[in-house]
């Protein structure tokens, strides 16, 4: 049995023991109690094991917040299988190498959802090596009761360091826009799980509100693992921040709501609003900084602060400004994680001084794919660890009270929203045109929480602006195609 399934009995249990089920999980205007929860997952894990799924198989979710995505996930832990979640709008390269990181047994989509291995066009990268032809489908099956379909295909089950098998495995990007699986053991996310309860008191009473997609890193940890352990209630919603989501978060006594500060900057948008402070709320801003305008707008609004945090899929959480006076730091250590400034090979540096981050903790993350070879020597950004210490590829420094501020990144990733994008890879698609000698791309902030690429161009001939766009349109995903290109001389 693992660890998804555990939590869930457990909740039940606690449940009952107190005279009663209540609410799972609240989505729109379904509500699924605890025990409905629980044989909703029984039926699911059944129909999933007479499919063919078992212990130990990979099993991809290209699903958005929908309560299926949650039964679907802890069905496939009863099972003992992993569970890939995957973003429904991936396409093209990015699946490509994300399908040759992780072989997948089986992938639950959506009706008339293009086949991610059996497509007409194009092939498989397996290994990241001698393209393949596009693998078909053993079977496919439709989930009862909905409109999902299951396909499942041949596959070679990937080699991880370790005895233990992985509960869910996450897709990030890496340096240069290659796609990277985060795996998490159950020992790392029960270390995310005690880190959220410590450090945000969440409990079986909480509300944890969930608008970010739950395949993403932020709404994972935020989601899934601040309510399922904690017997805590799920809203999910999938909508844009707006009046509907203000009305949620104060009319349901939210706990625990994480968002990009565009989201918060939108909400602070909203006329009309109740303000937050008759009830304790966490709002947690992660993934891009936080502007000190869209801090100070949220707060004047709702009356409440906007907490600043630290947190990556390779990670989990790992600091947070709980007090919400200094948005432009992201605060001080959650319990159970340590967090240090130190050179490139782990050598800690002086008090106050800039330099490479390495967090250590639990729930952070220690086997990822593909597998990468070390390079003379060298602990590799993002992935490599030293005595447990990770290297996470963020620079910052702490200041003289304890609190963490980054700087910029040791590679080419930047984010935009909750994305992550390698300039790198806007970079050499631009540069492939005969008409561009060179490219440097890089990412602007605003006060208004917006994020956007912006492209500086060296001409090798004739080229304009507008037909460059067109082909980074054609070619890139469409989070990543620059806002804006200046011709440079």
């Amino acid at each position: 049995m693992s660890l998804l399934y555990e939590w869930l009995e457990n909740a039940v249990r606690g449940r009952t023991a107190g005279g009663g089920s209540g609410h799972a999980i609240v989505y729109h205007d379904t509500y699924l109690s605890w025990r409905g929860l629980l044989h909703r997952v029984e039926r699911r894990s059944r129909e999933l094991a007479g499919m063919g799924i078992q212990a130990g198989d990979w099993v991809g979710l290209m699903l958005g917040n929908d309560p299926e995505f949650v039964v679907l996930a802890v069905a496939l832990s009863k099972l003992e299988a992993v569970a890939v979640p995957i973003d429904p709008t991936t396409g093209g390269r990015d699946l490509d190498m994300a399908l040759a990181a992780v072989p997948l047994r089986a992938i639950v989509t959506r009706p008339n959802a293009i086949d991610p291995l059996a497509a007409p066009a194009g092939t498989l990268r397996m290994g990241g090596q001698t393209p393949l032809p596009r693998i078909a489908a053993e079977s496919r099956h439709r989930i009862s009761g909905t409109l999902l379909t299951c396909s499942l295909y041949p596959w070679t089950r990937p080699s991880l360091k370790g005895g233990d098998a992985p509960v869910v495995v996450l897709f990030t990007l890496d340096a240069g826009g290659d796609a990277k699986a985060v795996v998490r053991h159950a020992a790392h996310l029960r270390g995310i799980a005690a880190t959220l309860g410590a450090g945000l008191n969440l409990g079986t009473g909480s509300n944890v509100l969930a608008a970010a997609p739950l395949f993403d890193c932020q709404g994972f940890d935020f989601g899934l693992l601040a309510a399922l352990p904690h017997g805590a209630t799920l809203f999910l919603d999938d909508g844009i921040a707006g009046p509907r989501l203000a009305k949620t978060l104060a009319d349901q006594a939210i706990d625990l709501y994480a968002a990009t500060p565009r989201e918060f900057a939108a909400l602070a948008r909203v006329t009309n609003v109740k303000p937050l402070s008759e009830h304790p709320i966490h709002l947690v801003c992660s993934g891009v900084p936080l502007p000190e305008a869209v801090a100070r707008g949220f707060r004047k609004r709702f009356s409440v602060p906007v907490l600043s945090c630290y947190q990556s899929c390779e990670t989990g959480p790992a600091a947070i400004d709980l007090e919400g006076t200094a948005p432009g730091t992201v605060g001080k250590p959650l319990p159970g994680i340590e967090i240090r400034v130190a050179s490139a090979a782990g050598r800690p540096l002086a008090p106050g001084t800039t330099g490479p981050i390495w967090v250590r903790g639990a729930g952070v993350a220690s086997s990822f794919l593909p597998a990468l070879p070390a390079r003379n020597g060298q602990i590799a950004v993002g992935r490599g660890q030293l005595d447990g210490w990770l290297r996470t590829g963020d620079v910052g420094a702490f200041d003289d009270v304890g609190r963490l501020r980054l700087s910029h990144r040791e590679d080419d990733i930047v984010k935009v929203d909750r994305r992550r994008v390698a300039l790198g890879e806007i970079e050499s698609c631009l540069e492939s045109r005969a008409d561009v000698k060179a490219a440097q791309a890089l990412v602007e902030y605003d006060d208004a929480g917006s994020t956007r690429i912006v492209v500086w161009v060296t001409p090798g001939g004739r080229c304009k602006p507008s037909v460059m766009l067109d082909h980074c349109a054609r070619q890139l995903a469409p989070y990543k195609v620059p806002r804006r290109i200046e011709i440079s001389e």
